[in-house]
């Protein structure tokens, strides 16, 4: 601006110089800076019309007020030293609004025509306010992307130049090398000489000619960590960075650790092996399913009886190797099982391929294996060769049913001479002798229960079990075994019973279960002295009959298996008992083939409750 004076342009030519100038250019005058001159580019910057010429700047822009513009320009001209400011901050009212704005200005001395004076100020400006914004936006974002890199769980790094020397390292990738923060700024080779004759740095270096990123899955690595080499293994990725010309100058690097998975997943395949070589030598077929089933393992000894290749799904074993009668059954209680997440267990068929037509019976079982929500995971099952077993428990109670047959007919001339025998010792006033008669046909009755249980069971396994139904009196029925078991026990029986009316079942069958389960009752609990009965009707027009004892009571993990055949629970107490462990297994199958079900509920040490439930009408198959 001096240079303009002492070329002897006149102010008059400099305000018209500054008007017409493409930036924002005034010029303030005097002690109170009046606005002589303000170009349209400078009114446009403050906002403000062209009325504002003459005013005082003050009062064009009452917000400067406690801003330190007026006292720099003041500084200025009475020093007459030129200020620039770079980038300053200035709150400026625009249409109607307080804005925040950035500038880039110059305040320089207006001088009178021989230099003596300083007349006013010149203003030239530029706003910078998006630039500003803009570096603050990037700062933030290269402060908050520095700070995810620094805190980042992933190990990260930034290489610089073909020397890779380590521009970026955070916290968890110097822990992952084993090194300190010294390592930064050195090149890689040299922080990590024990990448040297492993791949990573030619890896490193011809990203630089290719431009490629590179990325792998679970690779081994060596790293001297205390002054031990390591291995460890990693799922990491480098990623060429470019310049504006295209050229690779950097590389990032991200890393993160698996060796522990790696481990995990070499000891799985290693104890997958040992029990898949386990489970192969076996001589019972086992196999696996995933969650829902699906087949995804058999071991050898599957192989060596079916003669199949692959793994079939259970649909195609099925009708492969199942028998027609057992497939239906076979199904339904694996479908619920599966929704139920429960235990599964069968006897059924596997056709046998060394002879025609022919098939061996299996023990089927299965276990689901659950996580800590009881979400099933994986099922693990079995199959036994039980058809020696079948062959013996069929032979045995051919036997058993042959022998039965056989002692019926002495047991029942036995029971006539014992009868015989009591009632003439009567008719001779022998007491004595005949009580003993008495007794021995007391026994007769006993070893007769015996023969008739085993009659029973062998009818059962052979389907001949039948039910001669008829409409009869519930009540009466009740009232008639409660009167026969009371008076053979000291125990006192209380009975509290709805009035049930006429059922369609067999009268003799459900006499003998109810007989059963009273019997039962008496004799499990003999430190007690009374036993509770009732029956009622349910909502289903079912009877519901009831026998509690306060006896010894049966363990949790036994209740469901009291109903099978030869079952007795096992235990110190129990065996002073006696019994062969059928009356309820032949309880079982009549409830069941009168259509009902049996059940019980007990508590060790505190008694038991079995339960029967039938129905009242006629049901057909």
């Amino acid at each position: 601006m001096k240079n303009f004076i002492r070329s002897n342009i006149s102010q008059e030519s400099l305000a018209l110089l500054l008007t017409q100038a493409p930036v924002a250019m005034s010029m303030l005058m005097g002690d109170e800076f009046h606005i002589r001159v303000a170009n349209p580019q400078m009114l446009q910057l403050w906002g403000k019309p062209a009325e504002i010429i003459g005013s005082r700047l003050i009062d064009a822009l009452p917000e400067l007020e406690g801003q330190p513009f007026m006292n720099i320009l003041s500084k200025v001209r009475t020093t007459g030293t030129p200020y620039k400011g770079y980038k300053e901050l200035c709150y400026l009212v625009r249409n109607g609004e307080r804005e925040e704005c950035y500038f880039d200005f110059i305040y320089a001395p207006i001088y009178n025509d021989d230099e003596t004076e300083i007349l006013g100020i010149s203003v030239v400006a530029t706003e910078v306010t998006d630039q500003v914004f803009a570096e603050k936006k990037l700062a933030e974002t290269e402060y908050t992307f520095e700070k995810l890199i620094k805190e980042s769980d992933y190990a990260i790094a930034l290489y610089k130049g073909k020397d890779l020397i380590i521009d970026v390292a955070n916290k968890t990738m110097i822990k992952t090398w084993g090194k300190n923060e010294g390592v930064i700024g050195m090149k890689l080779e040299d922080a990590l000489p024990e990448l040297k004759g492993q791949p990573f740095l030619d890896i490193l270096k011809d990203i630089f000619k290719t431009g490629k990123t590179y990325s792998a899955t679970e690779d081994e690595v060596f790293l001297e960590r205390n002054g031990e080499l390591q291995t460890s293994y990693y799922n990491f990725s480098y990623k060429p960075l470019f310049n504006e010309k295209g050229e690779v100058y950097a590389i990032l690097n991200f890393a993160t650790d698996v060796t522990e998975m790696v481990l995990t997943k070499k000891q799985l395949k290693t104890n997958e092996e040992k029990y898949r070589n386990l489970a192969d030598s076996l001589p019972i077929i086992v196999w696996t399913a995933d969650k829902d089933g699906n087949i995804d393992y058999y071991n050898k000894r599957w192989y060596d009886y079916t003669g199949f290749e692959g793994v079939d799904s259970r649909e195609s074993a099925t009708k492969k190797i199942l028998h027609p009668d057992d497939q239906q059954r076979a199904q339904e209680l694996w479908t619920s099982s599966k929704a139920n997440k429960t235990n599964y267990e069968i006897e059924y068929q596997f056709r046998d391929r060394s002879a025609e037509d022919a098939y061996r019976w299996f023990l089927g079982r299965a276990i689901p294996v659950k996580d800590a929500d009881n979400e099933v995971i994986q099922w693990i099952g079995t199959c036994t060769d039980i058809n020696d077993f079948k062959q013996f428990q069929q032979q045995k109670d051919n036997f058993l049913g042959i022998a039965s047959h056989e002692l019926k007919t002495p047991l029942t001339s036995l029971k006539l001479y014992s009868q015989f025998l009591e009632k003439n010792l009567r008719k001779q006033n022998d007491d004595k002798n005949a009580d003993v008669a008495k007794k021995m046909d007391d026994q007769i009755n006993k070893l007769t229960s015996l023969v008739n249980d085993l009659l029973d069971v062998t009818k059962i396994q052979n389907g001949k079990i039948l039910l001669n139904k008829s409409d009869f009196d519930f009540d009466e029925l009740v009232q008639e075994i409660v009167t026969e078991q009371q008076m053979s026990t000291s125990h006192k029986i209380y009975v509290d019973s709805e009035k049930i009316g006429n059922i369609y079942g067999d009268r003799h069958r459900i006499s003998q279960v109810m007989s059963n389960l009273i019997g039962n009752a008496i004799k499990y609990s003999p430190d007690s002295d009374k036993i509770h009965i009732s029956a009622k009707a349910t909502d289903e027009d079912c009877v519901l009959f009831s026998v509690r004892d306060f006896g010894i009571g049966i363990p949790a993990d036994k209740k469901d298996k009291v109903f099978e055949q030869y079952y007795r629970v096992s235990g110190s107490k129990e065996h002073t008992f006696p019994g062969l462990g059928l009356g309820l297994y032949i309880s079982s199958e009549i409830i069941k083939r009168s259509g009902g079900r049996i059940f019980v509920n007990s508590i060790e040490g505190k008694g038991s409750e079995f339960c029967f439930e039938i129905p009242k009408k006629h049901r057909s198959n």
